[in-house]
This record gives C-alpha cells, structure tokens and sequence, in this order.
C-alpha cells in the first residue's frame, strides 16, 4: 500500500491484515520500490495524490515491468484520472471516503483473477498481441492506442479459447466445452450472441470482420497473427 496520509494507512493496513492479507506499507515511491525490490507484491493499493512521483508514474513504471494487480485510491471524483489511470494499466479505482468492505471485497476480487492466471496451463501466455489489439488477460479487456474495451466473463472466456488455436475452427459446442457450459446445446445463439459483441469491440466493420471468421456449418476461428 502506498499513501502518504499515515493515518489512512495504517487503518486500512490493519483492517486489510484482519481479512487475511499480508501488507506492506510505503508512504512515496521510493519507500514502495525499496520493499517491492526484496518482496515482490501481487497487488499495489496506490494513492493518485503522492507527493514527489504519484500514483499515475507509479502505475506506468509498473505496468513496463509487471503483472502486478493495481488499485488506484483518490479524494479527486475526476474521471480524467479515472481514465487515465485505467489507461496506464490500473485494473481498478476507488474514491475516496470509501467503504473499506467494498474495498476489501475488490483486493479479493481481483487477487483472485491474478490467482487464475497463474494457474493457466503452462506456456499460455498472459497476454496476446494482434494487429493493433493488446488482449489483456489479467485484466479482461482489449487495449489499443485509441482506446480500451472491457471485457465481460463471457467475451472474455470466448476471447481466451479462441485467441489459445489461432487458426483453428472452433465448434460452437467446443466452444461452450471450453467455456464451463458442457450442457449448452450446440444449435444455441448464445455463443454467437458473444461473437457478435467481440466483434463490435475489436473489428473495424463488425459485418465484415479480420480477425474472428465464421466457418459456415463449422463454428469461429481466430486468424492466426503470426501468419497476417
């Protein structure tokens, strides 16, 4: 947790280590770097308004080097910074005053998408570059130089399969396997309901798309970026 208000500190710490996490506490970016350098965190608490290099530099500096989870923490409602931060690679923002549950319910929200990362099967990569799309998967969303799109579970899962075959024609029934709906029938519009929103988010003509193909008869595959 990095916030130079000690007080704030060191009751949402205390409160923190009562819900079963382990905290260290920094009150500027250096005291942070010092303890992140001997004892690599999974997740920053980080205040927006530090003194000397603040929470959006931190975010950035971060965000070059590691997957580590990020919360920005602020008294400022502006949603520039909201923005912005969001833009940097923060995974979430509160405001301040807040409610430490909802606060407390977010680090273990998010601890837990970490969580299923690192259990992804060994070579899965945490993110995927294509065209000009970063696919972030720690933090479900699909970021390019314009703009990022927020992923929902079920983008995200249908996202994640296609995007581990690339080039490979998926069934919408291998497809719904691979997303945890064994029971879903194979003729069901859900899954092109699902394709039908990634393509509004990530194609430039929805209608006429580059990088998800129907296989007519057949199901989707993901073009392959290496072969583009």
């Amino acid at each position: 947790m990095i916030e130079d208000d000690r007080t704030t500190r060191m009751r949402l710490a205390a409160y923190l280590r009562e819900q079963g996490h382990r905290v260290s506490e920094a009150e500027n970016a250096a005291d942070m770097e010092e303890i992140i350098s001997a004892d690599p965190p999974d997740l920053l608490l980080v205040d927006i308004n530090l003194s000397g290099k603040d929470g959006l530099t931190i975010t950035r500096e971060q965000r070059l080097v590691s997957r580590v989870g990020i919360i920005l923490l602020t008294a400022r409602d502006d949603q520039v910074d909201k923005i912005v931060g969001l833009e940097m690679g923060a995974d979430d923002y509160v405001t301040k005053p807040f409610d430490k549950r909802e606060l407390a319910a977010r680090v273990k929200n998010l601890l837990a998408r970490i969580a299923d990362i690192g259990q992804a099967p060994q070579g899965a990569p945490a993110v995927d570059y294509f065209g000009p799309w970063c696919f972030d998967r720690i933090r479900r969303r699909l970021v390019s130089a314009a703009r990022v799109e927020a992923l929902t579970k079920q983008e995200f899962d249908v996202m994640s399969a296609l995007a581990d075959h690339p080039g490979q024609t998926l069934s919408r029934a291998r497809l719904a396997e691979m997303m945890g709906r064994e029971a879903l029938r194979s003729n069901d519009r859900m899954i092109d309901v699902v394709v039908g929103r990634l393509r509004k988010k990530l194609e430039k003509d929805p209608v006429n798309p580059e990088w998800i193909l129907t296989e007519h008869g057949q199901g989707y595959h993901f073009v392959d970026p290496a072969k583009v």
